[in-house]
């Protein structure tokens, strides 16, 4: 049951446990007990809006930062990894496979302030001997929330 709990939570968080119990024929109160179990266990991080910050006016700039690094010995990536999640500017951090080590998203408010943050933190840091950044231009699907909405982009296009 934690795992069915789980899915229907990352479909959409806002369900009540009432809305819950009956999507999973259970009580409520065992609902309610689950659900404190996973994020006393650390399996539930948090809660979070998806979000369609193009639509504002001042909507934040993002990229992804494909990072080359030299694990440190006995620690691996994870020292370096831990070191770039700890900006503020630092929306994700992943170990890759491939061609590059880490993958990692950084917003800021316009294209100079994320370009500034990868060529003064990111790239200078010991560890790491290459970056190549990647702007997004404009997002589709965000955690499983399809964006496009039937309204025209900048050049005239529809989004279906």
């Amino acid at each position: 049951m934690k795992s069915e709990i789980l899915k229907l939570l990352a479909e959409n968080a806002r369900y009540t446990n009432a809305q819950l119990a009956k999507m999973t024929g259970l009580p409520v109160d065992e609902v309610a007990k689950i659900i404190a179990e996973l994020e006393k266990e650390k399996l539930i991080k948090g809660y979070k809006a998806v979000i369609d910050w193009e639509k504002l006016e001042d909507a934040p700039v993002s990229a992804i930062v494909e990072l080359k690094v030299v694990p440190k010995p006995g620690f691996g990536f994870e020292e370096v990894a831990s070191q770039v999640a700890s900006y503020a500017n630092v929306e994700s951090v992943y170990l890759m496979s491939g061609t590059y080590d880490l993958s990692v998203v950084v917003k800021g408010k316009t294209l100079q302030e994320v370009a500034n943050f990868v060529a003064k933190e990111l790239a200078p840091m010991e560890s790491v001997t290459g970056t190549a950044t990647h702007f997004v231009m404009r997002r589709y699907k965000e955690l499983d929330v399809t964006l496009i909405d039937g309204s025209e982009d900048d050049r005239g296009h529809l989004f279906i």
